[in-house]
């Protein structure tokens, strides 16, 4: 056997070995909680380290609990994942708004420091959420939007819009310029070109980068905490979910239920786009 041939059977093997290692690594963590969320919690303490339910302790009640409406005696997490949802889908639409023109005007257009631009976003990163925390609270505090789900996703926004520029920068690279030279000679203002020629063609990265905005924002916890903490009404998903933490009245059955509540939607969608989030994400690895 050659020596091409041995090293490409053994990377095979490895290949094959570390994807099995992740995928246990994954999927064992999320069986285990869902495998809680659905147990007794009777049948949990007589015996924890069983992994598995019988059909007779198989149970939905700490599903109904944690859905149920806290007027009803539940935790009320229907209402707070629609909150999650309005505050994560209006921060997609909204980033989206903004990085859509950002990352085009830094992809085409020319002026002083366009090539350090991109750098200049992604420092926004280099400063923690907790320096930020307490100065976007003032602020908000002042204009009225604190408490207010509107004021939360402006702050999701501040956090998204750089890197949702950085993302579709790399992808517009990628769109030859003929194409909108083309669209020019057609008699399409550069708008025109954007709307009909760019956007289409840049579906995948728009999916893409909307799908990691909205896990951003449906997973956020400390400025959610810091905006809601005085209006249970308006609560998330991630802050129903510390407030079954901090239960001690609470079951851990419970607690995985409400763990799984907040997990699923995102595994979903994720599944769901999962052939325009690959495309997304490696679209800018080469030029057209």
């Amino acid at each position: 056997m050659s020596r091409a041939r041995a090293e490409e059977k053994v990377f095979a093997a490895l290949r094959w070995g570390v994807i099995a290692f992740l995928a246990l690594a994954t999927v064992l963590p999320f069986g285990y909680m869902v495998l809680l969320s659905v147990k007794p919690i009777e049948a949990l303490l007589l015996d924890p380290g069983r992994l598995w339910v019988s059909a007779d302790e198989l149970t939905t009640a700490t599903y109904a609990e944690v859905l149920r409406s806290t007027d009803e005696g539940g935790q009320g997490f229907v209402r707070m994942l629609a909150n999650s949802a309005a505050v994560s889908l209006g921060t997609v639409a909204l980033t989206l708004l903004a990085a859509v023109p950002g990352a085009y005007a830094v992809s085409r257009l020319r002026f002083f420091g366009d090539r350090k631009v991109g750098v200049l976003f992604l420092a926004v990163y280099l400063f923690p959420a907790t320096l930020l925390a307490v100065p976007l609270f003032v602020m908000f505090a002042r204009m009225g939007l604190q408490g207010s789900l509107v004021g939360l996703a402006v702050v999701y926004i501040a956090q998204t819009v750089p890197v949702s520029v950085y993302m579709m920068r790399n992808y517009f690279d990628t769109v030859p310029r003929s194409v909108e030279e083309a669209a020019a000679l057609d008699g399409c203002t550069r708008l025109q070109t954007v709307r009909k020629v760019v956007l289409p063609l840049a579906v995948p990265s728009l999916m893409a980068t909307g799908l990691y905005i909205f896990m951003i924002a449906w997973n956020e916890f400390l400025f959610a905490l810091l905006f809601l903490v005085a209006e249970p009404d308006r609560w998330t998903v991630s802050l129903g979910l510390q407030q079954l933490a901090g239960g001690v009245e609470v079951s851990k059955t419970v607690l995985m239920a409400g763990s799984v509540v907040l997990t699923v939607p995102v595994v979903l969608l994720f599944f769901a786009a999962e052939r325009l989030l690959t495309e997304g994400l490696t679209s800018g690895a080469d030029k057209a």
